[in-house]
């Protein structure tokens, strides 16, 4: 196996990191915690939660060059969901169908084959969007985890490795 391919499989590997410990703490959250919001100009937990579930699947239609109205269609399937358990189970599968296209791209694709999203004017190699993918997701889950702990939950940082 080469490199790039243990480098694609270990990043895939941390995404589904994220994907298992956001598992669990969507789990505890609790229908009246929704409107949670921590400050003014932020999120509710809702909104963040929604955010953080369409991830893969709405980074992964950036990076195919899908347009504005697209890339907003693919995140619109999870904003009625209210639903903490299925919005895991939507986060697994929006994760599955990206593990599934980055796994068919070739080292050479990975590695050369540039795309452009719609807000940019470059192109990215499918690698550093892989990346881009990975430290999004982990960035949203510090937030869910920050918000939890604000908001009352007794959680412990080792949840966030298990």
């Amino acid at each position: 196996m080469s490199g790039v391919i243990q480098v694609r499989d270990h990043l895939l590997e941390e995404l589904n990191l994220v994907v298992r410990t956001v598992e669990s703490l969507l789990a505890k959250i609790q229908p009246h915690e929704w409107s949670y919001r921590p400050a003014d100009n932020m999120r509710t937990l809702l909104e963040l939660a929604h955010h953080l579930v369409s991830i893969p699947a709405s980074d992964l239609a950036i990076l195919q060059e899908k347009t504005q109205t697209e890339v907003e269609q693919v995140e619109a399937q999870v904003s009625e969901i209210r639903d903490p358990l299925a919005l895991a189970a939507k986060f697994r599968t929006n994760y599955e169908l990206l593990q599934t296209y980055m796994v068919s791209l070739t080292e050479d694709e990975l590695l050369n084959k540039s795309t452009k999203a719609f807000y940019l004017d470059h192109s990215i190699v499918q690698i550093k969007w892989l990346i881009e993918i990975v430290t999004h997701s982990f960035h949203h889950r510090s937030q869910l985890y920050n918000y939890l702990k604000q908001s009352g939950h007794e959680l412990q940082f080792y949840m966030l490795y298990s």
